[in-house]
């Protein structure tokens, strides 16, 4: 079941990347009390995901910030992959969250099987605004190459 706006976010480890590597951080660590917006990719270094959703969060991240607590995003990939990304894509202001077995995106319902071009399970494409866990906003965008529901703007414009 996907999750829907006014609904709290289950409780899962993801992993982020610290001084000492990759560790363990709870949704419950990254939500509660506060407000955050989290957007999330079908892949790190993937066209669309390099090219234009991340860009947009990075160029706007500090009027996010001005708004809310955390500019956050999460990927099917593993904390080194997130790690990387977050370099190549200059996206210091962005906290990056790897959900590698995909058991957040499972949790919350979006996930998607993306075995036909070799990517196996994936999250769709979508940003949230989060209040102290619970969704406020939820912006999905279903068809390939289209970022718009998730884009930056849209979500700058919810807040």
């Amino acid at each position: 079941m996907t999750i829907t706006t006014g609904e709290r976010l289950p409780d899962v480890t993801l992993f982020t990347n610290t001084a000492d590597g990759p560790g363990p951080v709870t949704t419950s660590e990254i939500f509660s009390g506060r407000k955050v917006v989290l957007f999330a990719v079908p892949g790190a270094f993937t066209p669309g995901c390099s090219n234009t959703h991340m860009p947009g969060f990075v160029v706007n991240a500090d009027k996010l910030l001005d708004k809310v607590d955390t500019v956050a995003c999460v990927a099917v990939n593993d904390a080194f992959v997130m790690g990387a990304w977050q370099k190549d894509q200059n996206a210091e202001a962005i906290t990056m969250l790897a959900d590698g077995n995909a058991d957040f995106t499972r949790a919350i319902g979006m996930d998607k099987d993306a075995s036909a071009g070799g990517m196996g399970v994936r999250s769709l494409r979508y940003a949230m605004i989060v209040n102290d866990g619970i969704v406020e906003y939820l912006g999905v965008d279903t068809e390939r190459g289209v970022i718009e529901a998730s884009s930056a703007d849209t979500v700058m414009s919810r807040l």
